[in-house]
């Protein structure tokens, strides 16, 4: 077979990305061991280590790397994504944050105020959570390497129920604690120079608060953060692993009407944009409304909406707006790449 070469479609996830993690979990040691482990070969958002001779304590491990440009957008920055991706992904999967490290490999000639700056986001991050930035490491490289600075961040958690991306229900119902497609937009727009900075402003944030509130209020089956892929690829994701079809009802999407607008004009899917704030969940109907009312009691979950259900066959159906029905495929790539 020709040599293949990465491509951009490989790091945007989606299907793309799919061929690069089938190579990491052939890998003979990717699998943990114990009582109720989960690896890399569940490629979920993280990995639990049991602990204890029968694996009653459970830490959550996950990692992270982030290339964003523009570096500083509307509603956050690079910092602030480092710390909230890798915070999101432990909350989704059950777990309180408790501490992160930091690689950061940095452009010669960086600002140092840019540093500052950057460094400023990540503390008041960790800060809406109570986590801790605790190990760390620097690189500096040559000038033109990289776009100025690309920042790795590993995160553990502790969790006394684990939820897993996989675990959708027949009869549950689908949860987005708010509004999709406004960081990937955001990140968009900036790029190209739109002045829509006062319309269309990033989610990115620590979503652990949204989580607590809604494991609280009980009957939480699955969770994923539908960050590379949007929407599209996170429920895909969750529809294929669990062997259930999902619907979606187009008009109880919630979508910014700015972000509707400018996907329109530049001719992109809304439900493929990263998001960078927001939680998809399902379930148990008979506890959704007092579910939805947990997160709606959160400000990052002012705008969530019970969007869809669970029924027996596969993949993901919408329900439009016009009466009729079509699939919502998982993308092979994000649209807008270098977004996290």
């Amino acid at each position: 077979m020709k040599d293949m070469k990465i491509s951009m479609i490989h790091g945007a996830g989606g299907e793309g990305m799919g061929e690069v993690l089938d190579l990491l979990s052939s890998l003979s040691h990717t699998k943990t061991s114990g009582t109720g482990s989960i690896g890399l070969e569940a490629l979920d958002d993280g990995a639990v280590i049991p602990i204890g001779a029968s694996g009653e304590y459970k830490i959550v491990f996950t990692t992270d790397s982030h290339v964003v440009r523009p570096l500083f957008f509307p509603g956050g920055d690079i910092g602030r994504i480092s710390v909230a991706g890798t915070i999101n992904d432990l909350a989704v999967m059950g777990a309180k944050p408790l501490a992160l490290s930091c690689g950061m490999v940095i452009e010669e000639g960086f600002s140092f105020d840019e540093l500052k700056r950057i460094l400023a986001s990540m503390d008041a991050a960790l800060g809406e959570v109570g986590a801790a930035l605790v190990t760390g490491d620097t690189k500096v490289v040559e000038r033109g390497s990289v776009d100025g600075i690309i920042i790795n961040t590993a995160g553990i958690g502790v969790a006394e129920q684990v939820i897993s991306d996989a675990a959708l229900r027949i009869g549950d119902v689908i949860i987005v604690s708010g509004t999709l497609g406004d960081h990937g937009l955001s990140i968009l727009v900036t790029r190209e120079g739109f002045d829509l900075s006062d319309q269309i402003v990033s989610d990115v944030a620590p979503i652990y608060g949204v989580v607590a509130a809604a494991m609280a209020a009980g009957g939480v089956h699955a969770m994923k953060d539908p960050t590379r892929g949007g929407f599209s690829n996170a429920i895909n994701e969750m529809a294929k692993k669990a062997g259930v079809q999902v619907r979606i009802k187009e008009a109880d999407l919630p979508i910014r009407e700015g972000v509707r607008s400018a996907a329109a004009v530049l001719g992109i899917d809304p439900l493929e944009v990263a998001n960078e704030g927001k939680v998809v969940m399902g379930v148990a109907a008979d506890r959704a409304e007092v579910v939805l009312e947990a997160i709606r009691s959160h400000h990052y979950g002012k705008d969530a909406a019970i969007c869809g259900y669970v029924v027996e066959g596969k993949g993901v159906i919408m329900e439009t707006i016009a009466g009729g029905e079509r699939f919502i495929e998982p993308p092979l790539g994000d649209p807008i790449p270098r977004v996290c």
